[in-house]
């Protein structure tokens, strides 16, 4: 069974961080999502859940991690 999108159907890009305000990934992670197998796909996500820790990529506040 595939590993399934984080895309939160709030897709627009931060300029200054480059990640999506709605699942954190960046446009090349979002784009190749399709192609990557689960792996790949698993490691993207522990990414996007170290964004998450770090901080928003909207105000570029510290995450509550």
């Amino acid at each position: 069974m595939p590993v399934a999108s984080p895309c939160t159907g709030l897709c627009r890009l931060n300029p200054d961080s480059g990640y999506c305000l709605g699942c954190w990934r960046s446009l090349e992670e979002i784009a190749g999502w399709s192609q990557m197998n689960n792996g790949q796909r698993l490691a993207v996500l522990a990414v996007v859940a170290r964004r998450r820790e770090e901080g928003d990529p909207r105000t570029g506040e510290p995450g509550s991690a």
